[in-house]
């Protein structure tokens, strides 16, 4: 069902499933798939797509130019997956020429109020981003993160898949998978110890995270401390994604307990 006020270019692709409220546009390299619901007084523009079952409420902004002051009207895109929920306000802009041409959007996330995904981001699946909080162009953030309210993420800058970030945090560096940071400059506090437990992961698996890192947060020499621990360590699944995250090429530093 389409709403007789709303603008939609010929050449969109909406499928026949959509529901689109009063006073949205729809620009002409925009496809949307089934079942999406688009509120009254969304803009969607670019070439953009929208997965299945995705539900955007008004005066969202989605797929407008970059906010880069190097971008130049090249052509870029923005992907967005299936069963996302884009609250009021929200802001997710395309990629550009110098972060690949793509901003990526996973599957089952919900961005809150005036949340805003900058251009060539990558967000993983079942990620939830709180009320204003803006991730800068070139941020990855893996599947299973919660970023609370009033946070900022730095450009470029990485988050390892079920980190939680506290509200109010300034995330300047890389949070390791399973991380809790906080901090007005993020510091990492420890392991997300409440976020595994709802995962349902072995207590036997989260014991020997949890000693694992305070081997490798002994001291703030990181490559020394990962070079000596200890080999059951590695056994451990959960330790080998955060060893492989801190081994991994990077161009923020990774946050540990001594960036307070």
């Amino acid at each position: 069902m389409i709403d007789k006020s709303s603008i939609i270019h010929q050449d969109a692709k909406v499928a026949a499933s959509a529901s689109i409220g009063p006073y949205v546009v729809i620009g002409p390299n925009v496809t949307i798939d089934e079942n999406v619901i688009i509120h009254s007084h969304v803009n969607i523009s670019g070439d953009t797509s929208i997965g299945k079952g995705c539900k955007i409420f008004p005066f969202a902004s989605i797929g407008n130019d970059p906010q880069d002051l190097k971008y130049n009207g090249e052509k870029t895109k923005l992907i967005i997956g299936t069963n996302n929920t884009i609250r009021e306000y929200v802001t997710i802009n395309p990629g550009t020429n110098g972060g690949g041409k793509i901003t990526k959007i996973g599957n089952n996330c919900l961005f809150m109020i005036s949340s805003h995904v900058a251009h060539d981001c990558t967000i993983g699946n079942n990620v939830v981003i709180a009320n204003n909080v803006p991730i800068a162009g070139h941020g990855v953030i893996e599947d299973d993160v919660v970023i609370g309210g009033n946070s900022a993420v730095h450009q470029f800058t990485r988050i390892g898949k079920m980190a939680m970030v506290g509200g109010m945090t300034g995330v300047t560096s890389d949070v390791i998978p399973y991380g809790l940071t906080v901090g007005n400059r993020n510091y990492l506090d420890g392991i997300n110890l409440i976020g595994l437990r709802r995962k349902n992961i072995p207590n036997k698996n989260i014991l020997e995270l949890t000693s694992a890192y305070k081997e490798i947060f002994k001291t703030d020499n990181l490559n020394e401390n990962l070079k000596k621990l200890n080999g059951e360590f590695k056994e451990n699944k959960l330790v080998n994604d955060v060893i492989e995250f801190i081994n991994k090429d990077k161009k923020r530093p990774i946050c540990t307990p001594f960036t307070k």
